[in-house]
């Protein structure tokens, strides 16, 4: 396999997969979001307190809203991305809906005090977008680099959490050597799916 092809397969399901995510209603995100925050709210160290970096979900992601509002009203200390220019994310404390601004292409930011993007590695997980995860944990984007550069981050016992729909869990996907994996995946109608349990702390799901 030429190094092209895999960028060009992941450009065919990426066009795919945000053209599916388009026609999905509002009241079908709504159901999402709260079946995966259930989910993830069940798990009993992530409901916690602690250090959780998570995502204002936009679009046709499943939704997030409910999962940080949940999380932060739990005790956790929910950092939310902030976009830089050069494609990084730094991060800042949720610390409820007031403490939001648009940034964007639909995008609420936090307005407090920016911690860096060094502050992944202190976080005791990392909930993150994709557009699409296969069973060995391969996480497909966006494209931009943003969240493979962030995961890269993130300490060693910090796991990798990826929120899809349950058709975007799909058996493989084109990897290239940039890409960081995810630990476990969650989607609406299954749940918790693990797949490195040497970082994900506490007993499997």
């Amino acid at each position: 396999m030429s190094e092209s092809e895999p960028r060009e397969a992941k450009v065919r399901l990426r066009r795919g997969i945000l053209e599916r995510r388009r026609a999905r209603g509002p009241e079908e995100r709504a159901r999402a979001g709260s079946a995966v925050r259930d989910a993830l709210m069940d798990v009993p160290w992530l409901a916690m307190g602690g250090t959780v970096a998570c995502y204002y979900s936009v679009g046709g992601e499943p939704d997030t809203r409910k999962l940080v509002t949940a999380l932060w009203k739990r005790g956790a200390y929910v950092l939310l991305p902030v976009f830089l220019p050069g494609g990084d994310l730094d991060w800042a404390a949720f610390d409820g809906p007031d403490t939001l601004a648009p940034a964007g292409h639909g995008l609420l930011e936090p307005v407090g005090h920016r911690y860096g993007p060094e502050a992944l590695a202190r976080a005791d997980a990392v909930i993150c977008p994709a557009l699409a995860v296969d069973r060995s944990g391969t996480r497909l984007g966006r494209g931009a680099g943003c969240y493979d550069r962030a995961l890269a981050r993130r300490g060693p016992h910090s796991p990798a959490i990826a929120l899809v729909h349950d058709d975007e869990l799909v058996d493989s996907l084109p990897a290239e050597p940039h890409d960081r994996p995810v630990d476990a995946v969650v989607t609406p109608g299954g749940g918790v799916r693990v797949f490195d349990a040497g970082v994900w702390p506490g007993e499997r799901p």
